[in-house]
């Protein structure tokens, strides 16, 4: 990892490094990893640590994700958040889960105010079921975090990001953009994977985006299924030119869930793993560099 680092603060590659001890994937925690890092707090501390001293070398900031942990009986947060203020972590967000609950509804804002009241030198953001720019309003007045991280609340709905400035900034909170605007970005999206992927994996990639960009719009059944199935920027546009683009999103679309929605589910550790919590065992190096979001 501290390889990794050193050779992106060489290139000035950059600004800052998140380190993301929140993936329940079973093929991530089956080795050690992901949101089983923190039940070790030793290794835990190691790698922060490590992590921070390097990037602080070349004047990168570090930031750190966490769960709550992996289940009820095995809550880290706290701990997590004390350790990665200790080790000069720049922010640390958390999201109100635990792996076992995967993304099952509800994110339980309750633990970022516990995180918040117990880390107090560095930022604290909250992470978990924001669909609007209202509910960032309301995550930070509940639990008084700091700021807020967004995860699938943004998936086809990149006009978040422009209602929470405007929230912040005191001004009105634009209308849900019509059809044809989400189209257009729906477009550029996909033109913009494909110039970045080898022929044709772009506007693969962009299939799940496409649904994602159409979840509350009235837009047929059978219309969506070509769109999950585009095999070109040219079968895109045609697809696009049969949509109505002065359609408004239905009541209450925004919400509707985007991404992942499952859980609970059942975690996977390493042979032995919880009777080894004091050892400085690392996951596979493979692992690390195949961590999803959390």
């Amino acid at each position: 990892m501290t390889d990794a680092i050193m050779q992106l603060g060489r290139r000035n590659a950059v600004d800052h490094i998140d380190l993301n001890f929140g993936c329940p994937a079973p093929k991530v925690t089956r080795r050690g990893g992901g949101a089983a890092v923190p039940l070790k707090k030793n290794l835990l501390r190691e790698i922060v640590n490590a992590a921070v001293k390097t990037a602080s070398s070349f004047g990168i900031p570090v930031t750190c994700k966490f769960r709550m942990g992996l289940n009820d009986d095995l809550l880290t947060h706290i701990h997590t958040g004390l350790i990665c203020q200790e080790a000069g972590v720049a922010a640390i967000a958390l999201h109100a889960r635990t792996a076992e609950q995967h993304y099952a509804p509800f994110a339980r804002w309750e633990a970022i105010a516990e995180l918040k009241s117990a880390v107090t030198q560095i930022p604290v953001l909250g992470n978990g079921d924001i669909w609007e720019a209202s509910d960032a309003r309301e995550m930070m007045r509940q639990t008084r975090c700091d700021g807020v991280v967004i995860g699938r609340g943004c998936l086809g709905k990149p006009w978040l990001f422009r209602d929470m400035v405007a929230m912040f900034n005191g001004d009105e909170i634009p209308a849900t953009p019509k059809l044809g605007w989400v189209l257009d970005v729906m477009l550029r999206h996909a033109i913009a994977l494909e110039a970045h992927f080898p022929p044709g994996r772009g506007i693969r990639e962009f299939r799940k985006h496409a649904g994602w960009y159409l979840t509350g719009y009235p837009v047929g059944g059978d219309l969506r299924r070509q769109f999950g199935e585009i095999s070109s920027i040219e079968n895109l546009r045609q697809l696009i030119d049969q949509c109505d683009h002065d359609a408004s999103i239905v009541e209450g679309g925004e919400r509707f869930v985007r991404g992942h929605h499952n859980g609970p589910i059942n975690i996977v550790l390493p042979h032995g793993f919880l009777e080894s919590l004091d050892d400085l065992v690392a996951p596979d190096d493979a692992t690390l560099t195949h961590m999803s979001g959390g």
